[in-house]
């Protein structure tokens, strides 16, 4: 269970990176933060962000049009 939820559906890029970015500023180190995204090139952009920022991407996956995420706080 993610410590944040970050609903990010029908928002196209780069908005899910830039609120999951503002929400992860809320977080203290080792907690994560689930993202539902719409964006098909969020998923590009979320493994990209990951890199640059040392957070960790645990987890990523695509359901019937929706991307979920799980990130965790460097």
């Amino acid at each position: 269970m993610a410590d944040q939820e970050l609903d990010a559906r029908g928002l196209n890029c780069p908005l899910p990176i830039l609120r999951a970015k503002k929400a992860l500023n809320t977080l203290t180190s080792g907690q994560t933060l689930r993202i539902v995204a719409t964006d098909p090139g969020s998923v590009k952009d979320f493994a990209a962000f990951a890199k640059q920022t040392g957070n960790q991407l645990l987890e990523s996956s695509e359901s019937n049009g929706e991307y979920t995420y799980l990130l965790k706080k460097a």
